[in-house]
């Protein structure tokens, strides 16, 4: 019985994670688009690399990341943990960037999808971005891990089996949403709810994952059938 528990709370565990690193993924792949093709691979590996290395050093260092639970200060009678100021940076960062690419999107309405204004955007400025992403995702990956088991070894094992499903998964991902521009509009409003939903965390508000990838699941599944009944018949 300690053997299907096991394997149980391992399997619970991944699939976790690798709901979680759909939120990498994703931004990952808005970033990595403005590269040229031959590039992109090379920044989603490294990105996705760079999370597995983030998350197995944290839990390295677990007794540190626990300390992030701790209240660091208190403003108003609110105490802030290591954890919460993280999260709250990052969901600013999350929306601050989501916003920026949907007004580029509009901006760009009239033109045939030619940017009306150019940006500089070298290799290392986008994986400087995703680091930051990187390491806010994988602190609350780890704390979310530490709270549903205790043995370290399947922390290792998730971490590993979710970041070798990422990066099987990150290439068709991305061309998926390469080749259709309303699901980047979709990536993009998903990637500003995550940025609300860490900004709220940080405010000291937990909102049930259920409550946030429910309805991407579903405006993702009214897109994909839109598409199909949109389909131009052979």
């Amino acid at each position: 019985m300690e053997v299907l528990d096991t394997i149980i709370a391992l399997l619970t565990l991944i699939t976790l994670e690798v709901v979680l690193g759909i939120d990498n993924i994703i931004f990952i792949t808005i970033l990595s688009d403005k590269l040229p093709p031959e590039q992109r691979d090379r920044l989603r590996r490294l990105g996705i690399g760079v999370a597995m290395v983030m998350r197995l050093g944290l839990l390295a260092v677990i007794s540190w990341v626990m300390k992030l639970e701790t209240d660091l200060f208190t403003v108003g009678g609110m105490g802030f943990t290591g954890k919460e100021l993280i999260l709250l940076v990052g969901g600013v960062f999350l929306l601050y960037k989501a916003t920026r690419e949907i007004f580029h999107m509009t901006e760009v309405a009239g033109t045939n999808g030619a940017p009306t204004g150019k940006g500089t955007h070298t290799f290392g400025s986008l994986l400087m971005q995703i680091l930051v992403l990187d390491l806010v995702f994988s602190v609350d990956s780890i704390i979310t891990a530490v709270g549903m088991v205790d043995e370290l070894w399947l922390m290792y094992t998730a971490v590993v089996v979710t970041v070798v499903i990422m990066m099987l998964a990150s290439k068709p991902i991305a061309q998926f949403i390469t080749d259709h521009p309303s699901f980047k509009v979709l990536a993009l409003a998903f990637l500003l709810v995550i940025g609300v939903a860490l900004v709220a965390e940080g405010m000291g508000h937990h909102l049930p994952k259920g409550f946030i990838y429910g309805p991407m699941a579903f405006a993702f599944l009214v897109d994909v059938l839109q598409m199909r009944v949109l389909k131009p018949k052979v």
